[in-house]
């Protein structure tokens, strides 16, 4: 009996997945745990293994597609052998081996693309990468893809195929705007650009963060005192480098140790508003949101009360490393009991940062900048000050907890010995 291979759920949050490749053809002998295609989801690209041996006997979505949890992608049994996809009523016997997976597009199970709009360029994400590294001018592709989707079998194509002595046929022409009345009064037509798909990525970042903005949040400001903490990350970084030690310190990591320590001190904040339920976490798990191409995942450092510097900046490091290549696993990337966005590396002085649910608190850290301060004697000197802002949820904390909370975390970047306790 014919075995279908199904776009499994390869993160909490995914709903649907780009098939980026397929690392296997009709026609090709597939063992348990062979690598067969690979997904981009909503938080990374992953490798999908197969569960059958047996014969691929068929690819229902081609590279390129877009395809619901669930929705089954390829077919594998033995040569030959008859089957019904899912979703289609009529048995069908299986494709020849050298049958191309495009060819098949028409039975896939998957919903049909929409069609494309009248002007605008449909193609997926990968072509368009490929496109760019190949020299290709994607724009004059015509698309094999569902809805004349342009997908990357048809870039490697035009890549690699001789110059012909005719020129190709031009695409249609997009129509021109019409011009703009300058009548007083009169409605102006849509700014001239280009509409691009959102990645998986992108779509489930714009669920999560609608869904946080119906949270009813309240944020929290104050200043910092950074001369001790510099301090002492120096001595940290020259000590490392006496024993001659790749890893360096970084304040982030001296943030992070801060935040873990005060959400030890302060359990109310380590919480979550779950149900109509109250969730305090017995673990301090922080996840720091990381910047990579087309939007940002949030790594997260299991137990960071119970690590120690060191552990942590090479935890972070490694984990910050994988996510901008995509690579995390799951585990790695879900469950913070609390989180961490710095953007002082690029110059910002302060923001307040979107609540990550479930989790009850997001700290917002911006740069740590000179600036005047007056000192015990009232004299006007120059000081290290840091901005942070920490947005909570108000189902699950109160101001009180949160202010004590910013109050335990300064106290630790103000006086980082108590980071050795």
């Amino acid at each position: 009996m014919a075995d279908f291979v199904q776009l499994i759920q390869l993160s909490p949050t995914m709903e649907e997945g780009l098939i980026v490749s397929w690392s296997k053809k009709p026609g090709d002998k597939i063992s348990t745990g062979d690598i067969i295609a690979e997904v981009e989801t909503d938080k990374a690209t992953m490798e999908m293994e197969s569960y059958f041996d047996g014969i691929l006997l068929e690819i229902f979505v081609p590279a390129g597609s877009t395809a619901k949890v669930g929705t089954a992608l390829a077919v594998i049994g033995k040569a030959g052998e008859s089957y019904t996809i899912p979703g289609a009523a009529p048995a069908k016997a299986a494709a020849a081996p050298a049958a191309a997976p495009q060819a098949q597009a028409t039975s896939a199970p998957a919903p049909a693309a929409a069609p494309v709009a009248t002007g605008r360029l449909l193609s997926s994400p990968l072509a368009r990468k490929v496109a760019q590294e190949a020299g290709v001018a994607i724009e004059t592709l015509q698309g094999s893809g569902p809805a004349g989707r342009i997908i990357r079998r048809d870039v490697e194509a035009a890549a690699t195929a001789p110059v012909a002595a005719a020129p190709a046929a031009p695409r249609a022409a997009t129509p021109a705007p019409a011009p703009r009345s300058t009548q007083p009064g009169a409605l102006r037509t849509a700014p001239e650009g280009r509409v691009e798909p959102l990645s998986q990525m992108r779509k489930a970042i714009s669920r999560n963060l609608t869904a946080a903005w119906t949270a009813p949040a309240f944020t929290l400001t104050r200043e910092v005192a950074m001369e001790a903490t510099l301090a002492a990350r120096q001595q940290v970084n020259e000590a490392l480098a006496a024993q001659k030690s790749d890893t360096k310190v970084s304040v982030n990591d001296f943030v992070v140790a801060a935040a873990a320590r005060a959400l030890r001190d302060v359990p109310e904040m380590n919480a979550a508003y779950v149900d109509e339920n109250l969730h305090i976490y017995d673990s301090v798990d922080i996840g720091i949101a990381v910047a990579i191409e087309g939007g940002l995942i949030t790594p997260v450092i299991r137990d960071a009360d119970r690590k120690g510097l060191r552990a942590l900046a090479e935890e972070a490091k490694a984990l910050a490393e994988r996510g901008r290549n995509k690579k995390l696993a799951p585990h790695e990337f879900t469950g913070a009991t609390f989180s961490i966005s710095n953007l002082g590396m690029f110059g910002i002085d302060h923001f307040t940062a979107v609540l990550a649910p479930p989790a009850a608190g997001i700290l917002a850290v911006g740069r740590t900048r000179a600036i005047p301060v007056v000192d015990a004697k009232q004299n006007i000197v120059v000081g290290q000050r840091m901005n942070i802002t920490i947005t909570c949820d108000h189902r699950a904390v109160d101001g009180a907890v949160g202010a004590r909370f910013l109050q335990r975390f300064a106290a630790y970047l103000e006086s980082p010995a108590l980071l050795l306790l």
